[in-house]
């Protein structure tokens, strides 16, 4: 049994009653969460922790914010940083952990920040605004950067573009602390890519389409002079295949379980979680189901770390629920009542630091 502590952080826009980020202690062995705290964030849209556990980082409207968290979770803040842009909107480390890459969707800039070893965020080491034009009109006329991920290497930064269908490839001069674009996986007109993830092993990369509501398969291999990424399969988020509704459907959140054998998915307008069984040999996915949420606009998910418990944040009626995953059956149970939690936009469990 895992007698490791655990602690959820759910990050939520605050032009409601919201506060910013909201403190849970997690029950793993039962699936429940209980309300522990809150912490002051304008507009923390999403989180990220170091890679040595000491500290949270939050989007903030100021650009973006670090947290020590102590032995039981608790965030204290250290300082923040001015990206030179607008409010980001995805944040992640690097391997190494001196990099905090920011994604910035309002204007499809991609911000690397030093991070120091003492926690506290440095400076601006780079920032670059992608360029070029989408397929549809009003919202995906322009680049929006939804989210910045390194290749588990760390050889690269995919930079997935919401707006001109893109995943930019940057390579991370250490040198120079500058991005350099050495490719551009250009994904289907009007797919509106998302997010990226890879399996554990790494040898496979998961785009989840908003727009186009799949999710596509890549093989990844870095180890060449350049990345290579081969598309192996697509496959629906939707309850029905061509469904005529799916215009009003966008897929929203991806999460790889900690047993790294299941992908889940949610999808808004649907509002639906959506979970797939990886083939160890290829990396493809197999659907095993397709249920609602029991909210309305879900955001984002994620899985407990005993894979048996999924908590889904709905963004539109403002709640978090809580589901058992039954693998036999290939169902999963709602668990208790829906936590109220106003405007909440993403959520993560980790271990809290040892010291």
């Amino acid at each position: 049994m895992d007698d490791r502590k655990y602690v959820a952080y759910v990050g939520s826009y605050t032009h409601g009653s919201s506060k910013g980020i909201t403190v849970y202690d997690v029950d793993v062995e039962n699936g429940v969460l209980t309300k522990r705290s809150e912490v002051p964030v304008s507009n923390a849209s999403h989180t990220a922790v170091s890679k040595n556990g000491k500290y949270l980082y939050s989007i903030e409207d100021e650009g973006v914010a670090v947290f020590r968290r102590d032995t039981n979770g608790d965030l204290s803040r250290i300082n923040s940083v001015d990206i030179d842009g607008m409010r980001g909107c995805f944040l992640a480390t690097d391997v190494d952990g001196k990099y905090l890459y920011v994604a910035g969707y309002h204007d499809g800039k991609v911000t690397v920040v030093h991070t120091h070893r003492d926690g506290r965020l440095g400076s601006l080491m780079d920032g670059v605004f992608h360029s070029g034009l989408g397929s549809v009109a009003e919202r995906n006329f322009r680049p929006h950067v939804n989210c910045v991920r390194p290749t588990p290497d760390n050889k690269y930064l995919c930079a997935v573009d919401n707006g001109i269908d893109q995943v930019k490839i940057y390579k991370i001069n250490k040198r120079t602390d500058k991005l350099e674009l050495v490719d551009i996986l250009r994904c289907p007109r009007e797919s509106g890519p998302r997010i990226i993830r890879f399996s554990q092993d790494g040898n496979y990369a998961y785009i989840l389409f908003e727009l186009s509501n799949e999710i596509k398969v890549y093989t990844y291999d870095g180890s060449g002079r350049q990345p290579e990424f081969e598309l192996i399969q697509s496959i629906t988020t939707l309850t029905k295949i061509n469904d005529k509704d799916a215009v009003h459907s966008a897929a929203s959140g991806l999460a790889l379980a900690p047993d790294g054998r299941h992908l889940f998915c949610t999808t808004a307008g649907e509002n639906t979680v959506s979970m797939y069984e990886i083939n160890p040999e290829d990396g493809t996915l197999t659907k095993k189901f397709t249920l609602p949420v029991s909210g309305d606009y879900p955001k984002d998910l994620v899985i407990f770390p005993d894979n048996q418990h999924i908590a889904v944040v709905n963004h539109g009626s403002n709640e978090i629920n809580v589901f058992t995953i039954d693998y036999q059956k290939n169902v999963m149970i709602m668990k208790g009542r829906p936590i109220k939690v106003d405007k909440p936009n993403c959520i993560h469990i980790w271990t809290v630091p040892e010291e």
